[in-house]
């Protein structure tokens, strides 16, 4: 663990700034084909290979694609098989083994997993480590979203995975998550977020040790920025803050990769095929199975990256008025109904309140949204306990709690800071989640009282005295 724990002194991190941009990222010089993809031969005996996010024949604001120049093609591994191990992976939210509930539900964290030794090296890594909590849809038609948590203590030795079903949007809320995709290396702490979509392979080692977090899986679509409208040009997610990785690659000759693929909810999984010689023009020709970290060099707009959730600018009232949670989207995935979303990536990050009048917590709201609130660190303005980092919430009608009602309807009307050491978010989708066996299980700890921080809310009522509470 301490030698992971350094590997940030050894390895380079390096980026390439934007959002939406084709990029383009070479590991070795004069890579890329020049004026074209796919030359009879590629520079260094490379294999060209495109990688698709969307349809050939979307228009081309919305297409999405890269070009990877690898060592071997993705198409060398043997056959795919079922994943035997058990696991708490959901993909298709319907049947009797999901729960749809109308309550206000709030979890307690999951525990964190213990760290490893150098006696018991048994673990559970990112990919083992996930458990699926609730979500809508089924990724066999392109239609809906799943919500994740991990816990893991061990890291992705020689294994791949990616996900046939959709994007995955991570949220880490304890301990730094190292992941190489086929594009490079990114390092994304708590407080950072990480999209990898659909088919982009990767591995998660765990620099700090055990390591827990929440995931947003989008199976139609892919996360962009939300419109602005009349705020104007800036503000919120700026495009110039989302960071993509460079190109970094493997070249190992006698390595034993396992691929993980998550299809239609359910885990496969395959070994790298091995190459004969005549066939290897880059590496040795007595090597056996390849790593799928192989991409020399890369271009196109289809691409993991990673956002710095403190670089977000809030945009805020500063007059009357506590304004709506949509003010704070950081990332949107569109449905096919204007102005409604599958799902959104909403925070509540510091910042000044200053209205005037105006009772300035989140007011008492019923939506025809379904809201999923987690917690990164801190505590949440509108709930005075109960509500932890690494917990989560499901809400209906909801609002704040008593105690939290009763500060905020006396307190003094001056310009404060909130949510300082504070990092609260929330997954708003306008699809009905169910929760999964494993969320109403008793691994996962439901507070039973949650409901009672609403009873003591008392009536104020006085139709004889108009400003009374």
């Amino acid at each position: 663990l301490k030698l992971l724990r350094n590997m940030e002194t050894i390895r380079e991190y390096k980026y390439l700034e934007g959002f939406g941009n084709h990029f383009v990222s070479e590991a070795l010089p004069d890579t890329l084909p020049k004026g074209q993809n796919t030359p009879q031969k590629c520079p260094y005996g490379l294999y060209a290979e495109q990688l698709s996010g969307t349809a050939f024949t979307v228009d081309r604001k919305h297409n999405e694609r890269s070009w990877l120049y690898r060592i071997r093609p993705s198409a060398c591994h043997k056959p795919f098989e079922k994943f035997q191990q058990p696991t708490d992976i959901v993909g298709q939210f319907n049947g009797k083994e999901i729960n749809f509930d109308p309550n206000q539900t709030r979890w307690s964290p999951i525990e964190l997993l213990n760290p490893l030794n150098s006696l018991h090296r048994e673990g559970v890594n990112f990919i083992s480590g996930l458990h699926t909590l609730a979500g809508a849809g089924d990724p066999s038609v392109k239609h809906g979203l799943a919500i994740h948590i991990y816990n893991a203590n061990q890291d992705m030795v020689d294994i791949a995975f990616y996900n046939s079903d959709g994007d995955f949007l991570i949220v880490p809320q304890h301990g730094r998550l190292d992941i190489t995709t086929e594009f490079g290396r990114m390092l994304v702490a708590p407080n950072e977020i990480t999209v990898i979509p659909r088919g982009i392979k990767f591995s998660v080692n765990l620099p700090d040790g055990p390591s827990r977090g929440y995931i947003l899986e989008v199976f139609e679509n892919h996360f962009e920025l939300p419109d602005l409208g009349p705020i104007g040009a800036n503000g919120l997610a700026n495009p110039r803050d989302f960071l993509t990785p460079t190109a970094y690659y493997e070249d190992r000759s006698n390595c034993e990769y396992t691929i993980i693929n998550k299809f239609v909810g359910q885990l496969f999984i395959a070994k790298q095929e091995p190459i004969s010689s005549n066939h290897t023009h880059f590496s040795s020709a007595t090597s056996k199975d390849h790593s799928p970290f192989d991409v020399v060099a890369w271009h196109g707009n289809y691409v993991p990256y990673k956002y710095d959730l403190a670089k977000f600018n809030v945009i805020n009232s500063v007059s009357f008025d506590h304004l709506d949670p949509s003010i704070f989207t950081v990332l949107t995935c569109k449905s096919a109904f204007p102005g409604t979303a599958m799902v959104d990536f909403v925070i509540f990050p510091p910042r000044w309140a200053v209205q005037e009048h105006t009772f300035r917590i989140p007011y008492f709201h019923r939506n025809c949204m379904s809201e999923f609130m987690g917690l990164i660190k801190g505590s949440y303005e509108a709930k005075s306990k109960g509500f932890l980092p690494g917990g989560a919430s499901f809400m209906t009608p909801h609002g704040p709690d008593a105690v939290s009602f009763e500060k905020a309807s006396n307190e003094e009307l001056k310009p404060v800071r909130v949510a300082d050491g504070t990092q609260a978010f929330m997954f708003e989708s306008s699809l009905m989640l169910g929760m999964t066996s494993w969320g109403v299980s008793k691994k996962m700890e439901i507070q039973k009282d949650y409901y009672m921080g609403w009873q003591n809310l008392k009536s104020n009522f006085n139709p004889n005295n108009k400003s009374s509470k």
